[in-house]
């Protein structure tokens, strides 16, 4: 008897619909996967370059901000900039970091000078103190400040300088021209003073010479603490021997006419060596070292 109802489909022919229809659901599935893979994966080169050109930006910025500059004004010192600035290491750190701008003579620094001031040490030498200071017990803050008190007033002393005359009026400068002078000028500067002021060691240092110098008479020659050499010449006294070590404002002999001059007065010189020859404008080293004169 024929069979009723709707004809069997064969096992096989329903496998192979399933499969088929298996893979396109598959394929309708990954595609929209790979998509999202591949647009999340594109901005990774984009980010990273951003991430390194911040850092390169923020470093740069960094270090733009470290460098401190200042322009040198007219009658400005190194000394008197190193103090106002806060330099670490006064005006020798600054002259060290400018040497190259400079040139060989500290003492000549022109107007409109760019000079690199770097203030980081300083400030954060002071930030290192506060915090020192807020964390210490008191007795032992006590101890320390007398301490610091005391090495602070030490180098001060050390290091100050000073006029090597009072009240006395500047004569010939330094440099004049003039057939008088073997060298063809002026190596010193003239203070006019009469016979018996009072003449001063203008720093810290030793004597090397105190006697009789030929055309400048009654001399003194003092190696100051920075290396660099005062004379004092035409003395009518002498108060210092050689080998003697002096202070700032030691008095090392009176004024005089002794040598060959014209009158009482101070030939003052500041020289890189003991020897004639080799002088510096003694103004300007004076103005250096924060001497008003």
């Amino acid at each position: 008897m024929p069979a009723t109802g709707k004809p069997r489909r064969s096992k096989s022919q329903r496998f192979t619909r399933s499969i088929a229809a298996f893979g396109t659901g598959s394929a309708a599935l990954a595609l929209p996967l790979i998509g999202a893979t591949g647009a999340f994966a594109a901005p990774a080169p984009s980010s990273a370059v951003q991430s390194v050109s911040g850092k390169a930006a923020t470093a740069a910025a960094a270090k733009s901000a470290a460098t401190k500059t200042y322009t040198v004004k007219q009658g400005d010192c190194l000394a008197g900039i190193a103090r106002d600035q806060k330099v670490a290491g006064g005006w020798k750190k600054l002259y060290q970091d400018n040497r190259k701008a400079i040139g060989a003579d500290p003492a000549k620094i022109s107007a409109g000078l760019k000079l690199v001031i770097d203030a980081k040490a300083s400030a954060s030498k002071t930030e290192d103190t506060k915090t020192s200071t807020a964390t210490t017990a008191a007795p032992k803050a006590a101890a320390t400040a007398t301490n610091t008190a005391a090495t602070d007033s030490a180098a001060t002393t050390a290091s100050a300088f000073t006029a090597p005359i009072t009240g006395a009026t500047v004569g010939t400068p330094y440099h004049q021209s003039g057939s008088m002078w073997s060298s063809g000028y002026h190596t010193g500067v003239d203070f006019v003073a009469p016979t018996g002021t009072s003449l001063k060691a203008v720093g810290a240092g030793t004597v090397v010479s105190a006697g009789w110098g030929g055309a400048y008479g009654n001399q003194v020659v003092i190696k100051l603490s920075d290396g660099m050499y005062a004379q004092y010449a035409h003395l009518s006294a002498l108060s210092v021997s050689a080998g003697q070590t002096v202070t700032a404002g030691q008095q090392i002999g009176l004024s005089g006419a002794t040598g060959n001059v014209t009158g009482p007065h101070l030939h003052f010189e500041i020289r890189t060596t003991p020897n004639y020859g080799s002088d510096v404008d003694p103004l300007a080293y004076l103005r250096l070292h924060g001497v008003s004169i």
